[in-house]
């Protein structure tokens, strides 16, 4: 599995629960995201290593020189999970009508860059100095 069909499913998988108003379905999915970020154990390359072949990721990069040692899909997974389940927190929680707007944004993001194989959230993290 490639990183383009990852999103697609992250994407599919927001837009989905949000539409039928299931929320654990994005708490599970921010929990999961949290954890392949924090452990490095991702579906990705559990999935490459499991039919011995290596995918590229697919999407749009360009050279910089990495300042940390850390992956840029793994921040961009525990970014994703902190923005996602933090909206809906505010959202639920403190009634903050106001934030409504960004999970379906994100879900129509995440769909559109793997759609593209452009992923700005992913860029601008790579343009942080993450490998």
């Amino acid at each position: 599995m490639s990183e383009r069909i990852f999103l697609f499913l992250v994407g599919a998988i927001i837009l989905i629960a949000l539409y039928f108003e299931i929320d654990i379905v994005i708490y599970a999915l921010c929990l999961w995201l949290l954890f392949e970020g924090a452990s490095n154990i991702r579906i990705t390359t559990l999935s490459q290593k499991f039919l011995h072949k290596t995918v590229p990721p697919g999407l749009a990069t360009f050279s910089s020189t990495p300042r940390f040692a850390f992956d840029a899909f793994r921040m961009w997974r525990i970014t994703v999970a902190i923005m996602l389940g933090g909206s809906l927190l505010l959202l639920h929680e403190k009634n903050i009508e106001v934030v409504w707007f960004f999970p379906w944004f994100m879900g129509f993001a995440i769909l559109g860059a793997s759609v593209s194989g452009v992923c700005p959230v992913l860029l601008f993290i790579r343009w942080l100095g993450f490998k």
